[in-house]
Formats: C-alpha cells, structure tokens, sequence
C-alpha cells in the first residue's frame, strides 16, 4: 500500500513501518489485549505511521511531492492512504506483478515475495533456503537495487502483456509452494507456511478477472491436491511418510474437493498447461483405490508433461509410475538410463526397483541415497528402508 503510492524505491521505508507497527501491536495488545478487529487497529496504526514518518524526516515535501507532481498534473492532489480490504488486494497483486518482473532472479523473486507479500523474517527466508541471514540480505538488497534501477512501478501490465507477466507470476507462486512442499530445512520435510502462503497468492489472482485464467485454476487445483494430504505425510515427530504408507483417513476431502472445482474451471479453453497435467497426476494420487488403471493414468499424464516439460524430476516421477503400471523390471531399464547420479531420490527409487530382486544392489544404492540426502529427517527415513532389507 505504502510503495504503490510513495514509489518502490522507499520500499524499506515500508517495510520499517510494517514492523514498527507489528512491534507496537504487541507491546500494547500484551497490556491492553487484543482489540475487536486487530485488522483495522494494523491499518490505522500503519496509516499514522507513515503520515509521521515522512513529515518528520521532510521525504515528503522534499523528494515524493516532487516526483509525484513531475507525473501528473499541477493541480494533482495527494491521494490519501486508503487501507480498505480492496484496495490492500488489489496493491498486493501489482506488487507480486513488481517481484516477478524477469528483470530480477527467481530465487531473489521468491525471497522478495516472502519478506513484502508474506510478512517472513529474513531468519525465516534463510532456513527456507538453507543460506545464512548474510546472503539473504544480500540478495533482496540487490533485488530491490534492481527494481530502482529498472524504474519497476507498482501496476498492472498492459492487457496484452499481462498473460505472459502472468506466467512469471504463476512460476513463482508455483516454486513456493514447492519449496515448502519439498523442504530441504534441516528439521522439517514440510513448510506449510510457505505451501499456505503460496495458496493465498495464488487465490488471489483467481479473485482477480484479468488473472483468472484457466492455468491459474489449474495451479490452484494442484495445490489444493497436495495440500489435501499434509497430515498423512508426516508423522507427529515430522518423519516423512511415504505415499503408499500414508492413512487416507487423514486425507482432507474437503480440500480434495476444492482442488477438483478449481479443476473444473481449469478446463476452459484450449490451453494445456503443465499446471493442468500435474493437477490432473495430483488428483490421481488422491483417488483411494490404488489399481492399474489409476497408474496407466498417471503414466500417461507424465508421458504428456515429459513432452512440453522436461525436468529430471519429471523423469523419475514417470519411471516410478511405470513401476506400477508395468513392473519392476520395465521400470528398472527406464530407471538405469536416467543416471541422475546426484540426486538422492533417484537412488532411492533404484532401491526400491531392487528390492527382492537383488537386495545386495538395493542396499548399495540406498546407502548412497543416505550420503547424498540432505535433510535429517530424508536420512532416517532412507536408513529406515536399508534396515528392512536387513
């Protein structure tokens, strides 16, 4: 709200304001209590801040009137700062469009949309990226050098640049999920903050109409899907809990069912976007039955990502679906020409392809799926299987 109107380049100056008034809010909510609607208390609290901080430190009158003036006509006016729900939706949405701008890095756009969008602390963004507080800082000082330097405003695109500018968007909202979805934190396997972060993006952009396309709700349906099976996937000491071993009466039906309306919107137009063929492989997962059918689906689904988006992720994926569709033996010729000799997810896969078949070759390769996992948590559930084999 602050930046659309005073400009990115004070975004700092926002952000300080945002903390001073979390900061007072704790001092006088731990005395007083929490107020009947702490939202619109934030946004007064924030408003008065603003006002003061600019007319204290002369920024107004000496560098914003001026710059804004310079845009517009002379007899343009200060626009007051309008804390309204909407119009806080609507500055949230130009400012996720300003951090995707392709000018800036997608690491440095992630980290951007955690620290301004989602309100995380750099000690935060730097366990989420298992980086230190330093490089942090580092990297979003340069993100915002960035959008100064590019003159980055807070708008939305032109209508015919937006649905390009809308897949940087979408990507981004896309790897943060992902990030928690798959976290690489030493002591969690999931983040949901950042999944439900994430969420609240993305359904943002459903509630907009120059947004709402069809690969929106197909990235919504996707999330949804996984989001669906949070509580089966881990145990209540955070251990992993692998697919075929989770409890599916833990499963939330009722996020099922939103994935599949987001799902059914998705389905408009002619467009197939990798968001819809991995919604559509996430929906098969969330399916109970576990039969042959349901695998020659996903095997398919893979197949048509593999051709439109091809990631090494993507590959394994598709071999451990035509392990269940095929055979082992099928699945382990597909497996052995992959040689993803760096990443621990394909040793464990071979593993499992091994496994009964030759248990001395499944032992090996699990043992150097353990020494290439990152996480604690990947280890224990790694030396779990190799002590089974045992």
């Amino acid at each position: 709200m602050i930046s659309s109107i005073f400009g990115l380049q004070h975004i700092e100056i926002a952000e300080d304001i945002v903390s001073e008034t979390f900061l007072k809010a704790t001092e006088t909510w731990g005395i007083k209590g929490v107020p009947e609607n702490p939202a619109a208390w934030l946004y007064t609290v924030a408003k008065r801040k603003t006002l003061y901080h600019f007319r204290r430190n002369k920024i107004f009158e000496k560098k914003i009137v001026p710059e804004l003036t310079s845009r517009q006509p002379k007899n343009y006016e200060i626009p007051e700062l309008n804390f309204s729900r909407q119009n806080i939706r609507d500055s949230q949405l130009q400012m996720l469009f300003a951090v995707c701008t392709p000018a800036i890095a997608s690491e440095a756009q992630i980290g951007l949309a955690l620290r301004i969008l989602c309100g995380f602390g750099i000690d935060e963004i730097a366990e989420a990226f298992l980086s230190n507080k330093e490089t942090i800082n580092k990297r979003l000082f340069r993100a915002k050098e960035k959008l100064r330097a590019e003159k980055v405003r807070m708008e939305f695109p032109p209508e015919n640049e937006i649905v390009i500018r809308l897949d940087n968007v979408l990507h981004i909202i896309y790897l943060l999920f992902s990030e928690g979805y798959f976290s690489n934190t030493q002591n969690q396997i999931l983040r949901r903050d950042l999944c439900l972060e994430a969420m609240r993006l993305g359904l943002m952009l459903t509630e907009y109409e120059r947004t709402n396309q069809p690969k929106t709700n197909a990235l919504m349906a996707l999330m949804c899907f996984h989001a669906s099976r949070f509580d089966a996937r881990q145990t209540n000491e955070g251990s992993l809990v692998l697919y075929e071993q989770q409890n599916k009466a833990l499963w939330d039906q009722e996020l099922i069912n939103r994935g599949l309306h987001f799902l059914g919107l998705s389905t408009q137009g002619s467009e197939i976007s990798s968001y819809h063929l991995e919604a559509r492989i996430a929906y098969w997962h969330c399916t109970q039955e576990d039969s042959r059918e349901k695998w020659e689906n996903i095997l398919q689904l893979y197949n048509q990502l593999l051709r439109i988006n091809y990631s090494p992720g993507v590959a394994l994926n598709r071999t451990f679906a035509l392990y269940k569709a095929n055979g082992r033996e099928e699945a382990l010729a597909e497996a052995e020409k992959l040689k993803l000799d760096n990443n621990h997810f394909y040793f464990v896969l071979l593993g499992e392809l091994y496994k009964d078949l030759d248990n001395r070759k499944a032992k090996f390769n699990l043992e150097k799926a353990y020494d290439l996992a990152k996480t604690q948590t990947e280890k224990q559930a790694i030396q779990s299987k190799i002590e089974e084999l045992q």
